[in-house]
């Protein structure tokens, strides 16, 4: 089921669809066509099969006519399934945009990205390898001119490296990121700040804690709460309280993206609910095409 890192990775996508074709030839060195816009295309794969095939996220390249189809698929664990579908997710997109289709597997665990890259066998000789990255080869973005140029990049490093780089190179990437958010939109920012400050370590969150904290008057309301929660390390109760706050939170700002603006009886809806029924309301988020069915309960 999807999960809140799951949707929210993905979004990095939708934000900026240029992205994908950079990672595939930056991090992955994979040649690409000519092309001169990139967009979002329909993700459902459904041809006159009777399955369903829906894929997380497809981008389409364009040099006046489409060049590319990149089938996007955010894979947090492994799922045996996916030898059966990934084959007809490129087969399907190819047969209705009539152009070249590749399949981009973003994988967030080393293991499930080595599982992800075995070539699949689909009989009579013939075989299927989609296209993974895997943490270690999304750029490790430091520098801060960089991370304004591609945010997008920036917080995908974060949330790539913020857990596992050494410590100073983990807080001198979130400090890249957080500082790229204060260009964009405040949407778009506060969601961005959230998810680079819930990616890095204890020990990273501690010395952005530290810095003079003057210099992140840019952050979501929810980021300045959460670091001051961070600060009072022995309130336990505050700690877990900032942790159900920062779902809610971070699952109004996906709804937001995916419903349009939010009432505020319905963000105070999200707002009242416990973490379980946060997680399950997260699950929900991808298949849900109202806000009305993302709030059941049932």
């Amino acid at each position: 089921m999807p999960s809140f890192q799951h949707e929210a990775l993905l979004q990095l996508f939708r934000n900026r669809p240029r992205l994908a074709p950079e990672l595939l030839r930056d991090a992955l060195h994979q040649p690409l066509p000519e092309f001169t816009d990139a967009r979002v295309e329909s993700a459902e794969l459904t041809d006159i099969q009777p399955a369903e095939y829906r894929a997380d996220l497809v981008v389409l390249l364009l040099d006046d006519a489409a060049v590319l189809g990149i089938v996007i698929e955010a894979q947090l664990s492994r799922d045996d399934a996916k030898a059966y579908a990934w084959p007809a997710y490129v087969a399907n997109l190819r047969a209705r945009i009539r152009c070249p289709v590749c399949l981009l597997v973003i994988a967030t665990d080393p293991q499930v990205a080595r599982w992800a890259a075995t070539p699949i066998e689909l009989g009579g000789g013939q075989r299927f390898a989609p296209y993974v990255l895997s943490p270690h080869a999304v750029p490790q973005v430091t520098d801060s001119m960089q991370a304004l140029e591609d945010p997008e990049l920036a917080v995908f490093s974060a949330m790539s490296h913020g857990r596992t780089a050494p410590l100073d190179t983990s807080v001198r990437i979130a400090v890249a990121a957080i500082a790229a958010c204060a260009s964009l939109d405040a949407n778009r920012s506060g969601l961005y700040v959230d998810l680079v400050l819930s990616s890095i370590s204890d020990a990273a969150r501690r010395v952005l804690q530290a810095m003079d904290p003057a210099n992140y008057e840019y952050q979501s309301e929810f980021a300045r709460r959460y670091i001051s929660l961070g600060k009072a390390e022995g309130r336990t109760e505050g700690r877990t309280e900032g942790k159900v706050e920062g779902k809610a939170e971070l699952l109004i700002r996906l709804a937001t993206l995916k419903f349009g603006p939010l009432s505020e009886e319905v963000q105070q809806q999200v707002r009242a609910r416990v973490s379980e029924e946060l997680d399950t309301m997260a699950e929900r988020l991808l298949s849900a095409a109202t806000v009305e069915q993302l709030l059941d309960s049932k």
